[in-house]
């Protein structure tokens, strides 16, 4: 019964701060939202960046399970797109905590040690950072001209983190240190591969979004695409080490904001940064209630019960 209760006050909790997450977009980016959907074009590129996001957002789900299952765990996909979802849209709620809880609770209950799901957790945070972080270098020609060459050890680096993923599991194992956590299992080449590039991916395709937002408020299509992708996984970086904040708000504008004003006016920069919140937060909603719809509608059937099986006192 207790924990029952607290089950119930876990997922009030996590709806109201969804909840305010959603009224907030609304109330600060629906002026610019309700101006670009009567633009030439407005709708479809509206839509198309809602599109992008969640099709970003299943990418990084896919990249985080490589690592869960890499232990030999069975993890069904209806099952971890779920777990994955409801520890994402945890991120409502200030702290980084919440998320590891949810994932730690969910992953018990289908059946995954709490090692193997703390282990893909703790991967996956590292590998989304620092995957982030290395697609934020598109905007380097852009901010920085032609000093961007300046930057480039740090391709080198990501290239070898690649090759040589071992050195993800040592950065992992510094960082649980640095943050006084019990030490995580390492990763497989192959697993840490695979989640790298599956994230790389992500930060790609999420990035989508922000250009078709530039592009609908007016910024030079060929320009803006690096900046845009480049700047959302640099800006969405800056919001994750921002934990202290409900989804990094206020850090992550303000790291966004820069790179697009070097390709737009700085007007419609800031406008495409408060619809890009907005797009964020609607596709992150309907991405997680459509995973709990599909793990629903997977959850197998309760066997029938045969009449053969019944006592006959009973009959």
């Amino acid at each position: 019964m207790r924990s029952r209760i607290l089950r119930i006050l876990a997922a009030v909790v996590l709806l109201g701060a969804t909840a305010l997450a959603v009224g907030g977009s609304l109330e600060a980016a629906g002026a610019e939202v309700s101006a670009a959907a009567r633009a030439p074009g407005g709708p479809l590129l509206l839509v198309a960046a809602v599109l992008a996001n969640a099709a970003g957002l299943t990418l990084s789900m896919l990249s985080w399970r490589v690592l869960v299952v890499d232990g030999g765990s069975r993890l069904p996909m209806p099952v971890a797109a779920r777990i994955f979802f409801i520890g994402f849209i945890s991120k409502f709620i200030p702290g980084r905590i919440w998320g590891v809880l949810a994932h730690l609770q969910l992953g018990r209950d289908a059946g995954v040690a709490p090692e193997r799901m703390l282990s893909g957790f703790g991967l996956g945070l590292v590998i989304g950072i620092a995957t982030g972080a290395g697609a934020g270098l598109l905007v380097a020609p852009t901010v920085l001209g032609g000093y961007a060459w300046a930057l480039a050890p740090l391709v080198l680096l990501a290239a070898a983190a690649y090759a040589r993923p071992g050195w993800v599991n040592r950065l992992v194992a510094l960082a649980m240190r640095l943050a006084r956590r019990p030490a995580v299992e390492p990763g497989s080449p192959r697993a840490v591969r695979r989640s790298i590039l599956l994230a790389l991916a992500s930060w790609a395709v999420s990035g989508l979004h922000l250009w078709a937002l530039a592009v609908l408020f007016g910024a030079p299509a060929v320009p803006s695409l690096a900046v845009s992708v480049g700047g959302f996984a640099l800006a969405t970086v800056a919001g994750s080490l921002a934990f202290v904040l409900p989804d990094g708000i206020g850090a992550r504008e303000l790291v966004l904001l820069a790179p697009l004003a070097a390709v737009m006016p700085l007007s419609a920069a800031t406008a495409a940064v408060i619809a890009s919140r907005l797009v964020c937060v609607l596709s992150e909603v309907a991405t997680t209630g459509a995973a709990l719809l599909w793990a629903r509608l997977a959850r197998p059937a309760p066997p029938a019960l045969s009449r053969t099986a019944v006592p006959e006192g009973v009959r």
